[in-house]
């Protein structure tokens, strides 16, 4: 179908466009480096806008023909495979340096067999790797589960970095296929998996740039899988493991308890109204972020799972604003060169007031459905 191939088509394009965002210091590309990103930075921030745009288009697209029942499984398996194949090949430091730190980390671990808690990246003051992370001086950023399991895409790489992330890719595409897998089995329909599978936020940040918030969210909502299913030691255990990931995913503790204790009581789980509170949690946690450092666009991750696989209109209506203006917050900072001077206060422009205008439409609309 040709909305399909228009979707692939910016996503190759999105692919080539990585490649003009090579780091200087990135030796093992440094030969195809051409610094067109940091040179023409206007270009370039328009270019992302215009693939940007037509992706999310492409994916309202295709959500619009399966929901008018032209698009079958087989198409959606397809379009999910040929999606990570392309992005299979692009280079994952565009928008953010994170798997150069899952990289540097891993190795102080795994190489060195230092702690990572204990011991920076930057006191190996020799090692190549300084020359590109730009977390060098910090300690380990996430939990001990997510530390043990870059050990098994670092070690695959034998020592060459590019072998490294093309093992990090393999692995956040298998945890993106089991996560799509997951979601079907929850929800026994196609409709959330391709809401959450094809949008592209979740595609360019966890198979362009690898973020870790995909395996997180796997493991919790597997949790959730495992208590629906009365497995309640497996549904502690994924939770305890979701949060030793990244901690993010504790604002869950009072929905699961809620739920745990439900079904130690025998009590039928309503899972609209679960997946519609967790939601919420990580909905809050996620804005709360701001108050840390900053919001990310792959924290975004952690709730559109849960808001995908509920009913709530009013979480739908939210994800899609939020995922496609959140996507639009690498712009300033491509565009002007800088974190600071107005940088910021665009960023945040750009994430609350097409949130701001989404609450009050939504509120106006339901109300005129009301009076009606």
């Amino acid at each position: 179908m040709r909305i399909f191939w228009f979707f692939f088509a910016f996503l190759f394009l999105l692919t080539l466009l990585s490649y003009a965002f090579i780091d200087p210091n990135f030796f093992p590309l440094s030969r195809i480096y051409s610094g067109f990103a940091f040179e023409n930075r206007g270009w370039a921030s328009l270019f992302y806008i215009v693939v940007m745009s037509f992706l999310y288009l492409g994916y309202l697209a295709i959500v619009r023909m399966y929901l008018k029942k032209r698009v079958n499984k087989a198409q959606i398996i397809g379009l999910f495979s040929i999606s990570s194949v392309i992005l299979l090949f692009s280079y994952p430091a565009m928008l953010s340096y994170d798997i150069f730190n899952y990289l540097t980390t891993a190795k102080v671990l795994f190489h060195y067999f230092e702690n990572p808690y204990l011991i920076m990246p930057i006191e190996f003051v020799s090692d190549p790797n300084l020359l590109f992370t730009h977390a060098a001086n910090k300690y380990a950023l996430y939990g001990p589960s997510w530390i043990a399991m870059t050990g098994l895409p670092y070690l695959l790489g034998f020592k060459n970095i590019i072998l490294s992330i093309i093992g990090f890719k393999i692995f956040n595409i298998l945890f993106f296929f089991a996560t799509l897998s997951l979601i079907y089995k929850v929800s026994k329909n196609l409709y959330p998996v391709i809401l959450f599978g094809l949008n592209p936020l979740v595609l360019i940040e966890t198979l362009l740039s690898l973020h870790n918030d995909i395996v997180l969210t796997f493991f919790a909502v597997l949790s959730f899988y495992f208590l629906l299913n009365n497995k309640k030691i497996h549904s502690v255990f994924s939770l305890i493991f979701s949060v030793f990931i990244k901690y993010a995913t504790l604002a869950l503790a009072p929905v699961y308890l809620y739920s745990f204790i439900k079904k130690m009581k025998k009590k039928e789980l309503d899972q609209d109204q679960i997946f519609s509170l967790s939601s919420y949690s990580m909905l809050a946690v996620f804005f709360l972020s701001t108050f840390r450092e900053e919001i990310y666009p792959w924290y975004a991750i952690w709730f559109l799972t849960f808001a995908f696989l509920s009913k709530n209109k009013f979480l739908h209506g939210i994800s899609f604003v939020l995922s496609f203006f959140l996507l639009l917050r690498y712009v300033p900072y491509m565009y002007l060169g800088t974190h600071f001077g107005p940088t910021p206060f665009i960023k945040i422009a750009i994430t609350f007031i097409p949130v701001f205008f989404y609450v009050i439409s939504f509120r106006y609309i339901k109300e005129k459905i009301q009076l009606n």
